[in-house]
């Protein structure tokens, strides 16, 4: 029975991932933080993979565990100081086409909202209608509506100010 779960789970793992690289994305600007995000996540899965009901969507259970992880380890990264950073002087990722630096720009903007901000956004930027993000963050839908539009004015006005 056990190998069955770790099958299933590496299943989840397969059709997920994007998902949660893309959330653990929006926490961090750093590739091996997102790196270590994404582990995380794995973990609290995996933890949680055995007592998951099949009661709402596993898409959305996924949202909900990852970011939960990752808004977590923001608060007790705010609250324990920055971490130091070792310059290795390269980047192998490093792009410098006029779309990527837009792009750049934009998770950027996003990067700088809090981490429930930062949550609507990814969950809006991936179609999720506003009833399933309202699920996920556990706000309704009006709610999301609400939201998502203060935090397109807050955006625009960083768009002016760069």
């Amino acid at each position: 029975m056990e190998q069955n779960e770790d099958k299933a789970f590496a299943k989840l793992v397969r059709e997920q991932r994007s998902t949660i690289y893309t959330v653990c994305y929006m926490f961090s600007k750093d590739e091996d933080e997102v790196n270590d995000l994404f582990q995380e996540v794995l973990i609290n899965l995996w933890n949680g993979f055995g007592s998951f009901r099949g009661e709402s969507n596993i898409g959305t259970w996924v949202y909900r565990v990852a970011l939960n992880t990752c808004i977590t380890i923001d608060r007790k990264k705010k609250m324990f100081g920055k971490k130091v950073e070792l310059d290795m002087n390269i980047n192998l990722f490093e792009d410098r086409d006029n779309e990527t630096k837009q792009i750049k720009q934009l998770y950027e903007r996003i990067h700088s909202l809090g981490p429930i901000d930062r949550a609507i956004v990814l969950l809006w930027l991936d179609n999720l209608s506003y009833e399933e993000i309202g699920e996920i963050i556990g706000i309704s839908t009006k709610n999301v509506s609400v939201k998502l539009f203060r935090i397109k004015e807050q955006l625009r006005q960083r768009k002016v100010e760069d």
